[in-house]
């Protein structure tokens, strides 16, 4: 059979007649490919969002704005992709074409996460932001045009390929082909996370996102070769036309046709699709106005979406602030996503045969459009969650101060306790080789500071809208330092280490994570980024060492005093004094589960059962419409994030939360009262009544034709018994 026969009219498979197991060879390809097409998709999806904060050095806003510009277009360029292979291209050339798109564009990405290729200075930060700012931009775009191209062509696609014999078949490979989506997305979303904390580079190591664009670059690219590979086996269909490009254009006549009959001169008809009757068949008519009913209904769908897309991108920058150390694994923010998929995958199997059968055993009417209500709840319910684990995570976090304030710590160096006196704070006794346990605001740029007794009175020049640490030496009268602190915790959970000297000597401080090399004499270093976990310092002074182990957290910022009482030995554990400048991050990550389990279950009872409810209450012919419209409410969903970062700019991101709480209330109360007046209705009893009357209405017209016909007949009888009768007149 060639590739375009049509299988119908024979009773092996589509495409070739090779089975494997009762199965066309074909869709294993086709298998494969959505496995690694849907690893590479939601594998740089994953670390999308940490990609715009700590690579491009983007706000949290901004990010998240972008971050859902970009998923908006992969659920809008579907409807593209539907209507170029319907009507022009076809399946195939699409899936090929559209998939070369998608593997330039993750190319794109990984090239853009190469940051020596503007670090001239090689000090581990680009140099041309733009450059990598627009490089990611194109790559997004082609992306979601390659994804989106391809996500109403490939299940299709694979379909095709079956008999009307093998049913059977098709419904196990839909089976496998949805389950290669959820595992491709589980284990991209475990991996890719961990390629990201690696780090990597020519010149400087930073964090490998690169490597994390990488992988699924060349994922993408093994889903275009195998699915070539198998070119040859493919039933290939003809393009037939779209049917949403129909209804459009029914839609529109009807539009049309209404306003040319405006006045009151013409009767009113019952429904203002049938204007459209003049052109198109009353069956065509009722079918999108079965359509049009459950439109209606996806209006207030789009505000679910706006929270639950969410979790790649808010909820993952709220795990940036939380300890991810569950003992034997230590969990990265993006890798709390992986959370979604495995709830899913334990949650819908326990939905469909245990809570459904149990809730219509207690003889509730839990019908479709009751569970889409409830999940949108649910979605509402973890968004509350996250507002409590916001308000817990905004407990430990820093204050940091505003553009008119300034801080400052103290810390004494002297081998002695001096008291000090700061304007507008009482009296504070400052033991030796000790800091102060907080840093002091201040309003104004110079302050006056007391000194022990008699007082030394010395004037200190801060800076707006920074931190400053004090080092006082043992003699009050010497010049005093000022360091520069953090005024951000340090990103992607790393710890701010430093280290001063009070020592009469220079020393060596390094460890295996970084080398804070030679700090002279009553001196201090630069920050240096320690990763979580256990750390052995070496500090050294001529030939003589010692060492210092400290665990760490996430998040957290040190700084260590050597005090000039230490004594070099083989240990110097007890002789360090500890300054915790910014706390590390202590609400665990494990608090995101609730909210997690809440959003998932919503999604299994308002997507799940949202698609189940469209396609029972459509026509065959446009389900593809009403998952056009379906992908369109996620697209708009996502539009929302946008618009509430940008306009709203709440001060506090547990607000944030609760707002969007709050808006999917009041949408799921105006959902549940149109729910509440709709009636379920079953599209092929409607079909067929239009059909009886299409084939009655032609039973009519053969009868008339038959009885004009008779009657034709009898005149010509008639008049020909006339002529006759005139002819013999004539002869008479």
């Amino acid at each position: 059979m060639t590739d375009n026969e049509d299988p119908k009219k024979r009773k092996e498979s589509k495409g070739t007649s090779k089975e494997l197991f009762g199965y066309p060879l074909s869709i294993f390809f086709i298998v494969v490919n959505e496995f690694c097409e849907r690893f590479s998709y939601y594998g740089m999806r994953a670390v999308l969002v940490l990609y715009f904060k700590y690579f491009l050095r983007w706000d949290d806003d901004l990010a998240t704005s972008i971050y859902h510009v970009f998923v908006a277009l992969c659920y809008l360029t579907p409807i593209l992709g539907a209507i170029v292979a319907d009507s022009w291209l076809g399946k195939f050339k699409t899936i090929i074409y559209l998939s070369i798109v998608y593997a330039i564009g993750q190319v794109t990405m990984a090239i853009s996460a190469i940051h020596d290729i503007t670090d001239t200075d090689r000090d581990g930060t680009p140099d041309n932001m733009t450059f990598h700012v627009v490089l990611s931009m194109v790559g997004l775009f082609l992306i979601a045009l390659g994804t989106g191209g391809i996500k109403p062509c490939v299940a299709a696609f694979g379909g095709d390929q079956f008999g009307d014999h093998q049913e059977k078949q098709r419904r196990t490979f839909f089976s496998v082909f949805y389950l290669c989506i959820n595992g491709g997305s589980l284990l991209s979303t475990i991996i890719t996370p961990i390629l990201r904390a690696q780090n990597c580079g020519i010149y400087s190591q930073q964090k490998c996102y690169s490597l994390a664009f990488g992988v699924p670059a060349a994922l993408m690219v093994v889903a275009l070769v195998v699915f070539i590979v198998g070119s040859g086996m493919y039933y290939k269909a003809e393009p037939q036309g779209n049917i949403m490009l129909d209804v459009c254009k029914c839609i529109g006549f009807a539009i049309k046709n209404r306003y040319k009959h405006r006045s009151n001169q013409y009767p009113k008809r019952q429904h203002w699709m049938d204007w459209a009757e003049d052109k198109y068949t009353k069956l065509l008519i009722a079918q999108i106005k079965m359509v049009l009913r459950v439109l209606f209904l996806y209006i207030p769908l789009p505000m679910f979406w706006t929270l639950f897309d969410q979790k790649g991108s808010r909820w993952t920058l709220q795990a940036t602030n939380m300890d991810g150390n569950f003992g034997l694994l230590v969990i990265q923010p993006d890798q709390m996503q992986t959370v979604n998929p495995i709830l899913i995958l334990t949650l819908v199997p326990i939905m469909d045969s245990l809570i459904y059968p149990l809730i219509k055993k207690c003889g509730l009417n839990f019908t479709p459009l009751k569970r889409m209500t409830v999940g949108m709840m649910m979605a509402a319910v973890a968004f509350v969650c996250a507002a409590v684990v916001q308000t817990e995570i905004d407990k430990t976090l820093a204050t940091f101060p505003s553009a008119s304030q300034s801080q400052l710590k103290l810390l004494n160096m002297g081998s002695n306790p001096v008291t000090v006196e700061l304007p507008g704070i009482d009296p504070l006794v400052l033991p030796a080789s000790q800091a102060s346990n907080e840093f002091f605001t201040f309003d104004t740029e110079i302050i006056s500071i007391s000194i022990g007794s008699p007082p030394v009175v010395k004037d200190i020049s801060l800076a707006k809208g920074k931190r400053k640490t004090l080092l006082m030496t043992s003699n009050i009268t010497d010049n005093w330092m000022l360091t520069n602190d953090l005024i951000s915790k340090p990103q992607e959970g790393n710890n701010a280490i430093r280290f001063i000297n009070g020592m009469n000597t220079a020393v060596n401080v390094s460890t295996l994570a970084a080398d804070f090399g030679v700090i002279e004499s009553f001196d201090y270093s630069n920050y240096s980024h320690i990763r979580n976990g256990k750390s052995i310092f070496t500090i050294q002074s001529g030939s003589q060492s010692c060492e210092y182990s400290r665990d760490f957290g996430f998040g957290s910022s040190y700084t260590f005093f050597i005090p000039s009482t230490l004594v070099i030995g083989s240990n110097c554990q007890e002789s360090l004094t500890v300054a915790e400048d910014i706390k590390p991050n202590s609400v665990h990550m494990a608090l995101q589960i609730p909210q997690y389990f809440f959003i998932t279950v919503g999604e299994v009872m308002f997507s799940v059962t949202g698609l189940e409810f469209s396609y029972s209450q459509a026509p065959s012919n446009m389900k593809a419409v009403l998952q056009a419209g379906w992908l369109f409410t996620v697209a708009i969903g996502n539009f929302i994030v946008l618009i509430v970062a940008e306009v709203a700019k709440l001060p506090k991101q547990w607000a944030e939360y609760i707002l969007f709480a709050s808006l999917l209330v009041v949408v799921c109360f105006i959902f549940s009262i149109m729910a509440y007046f709709y009636t379920y209705i079953d599209p092929a009893a409607i079909e067929a009544q239009f059909s009886k009357k299409v084939d009655e209405d032609d039973d009519d017209k053969s009868k008339l034709q038959k009885t004009q016909l008779e009657m034709v007949k009898k005149d010509s009888i008639k008049s020909h018994e006339d002529e006759d009768d005139t002819g013999k007149q004539t002869n008479m």
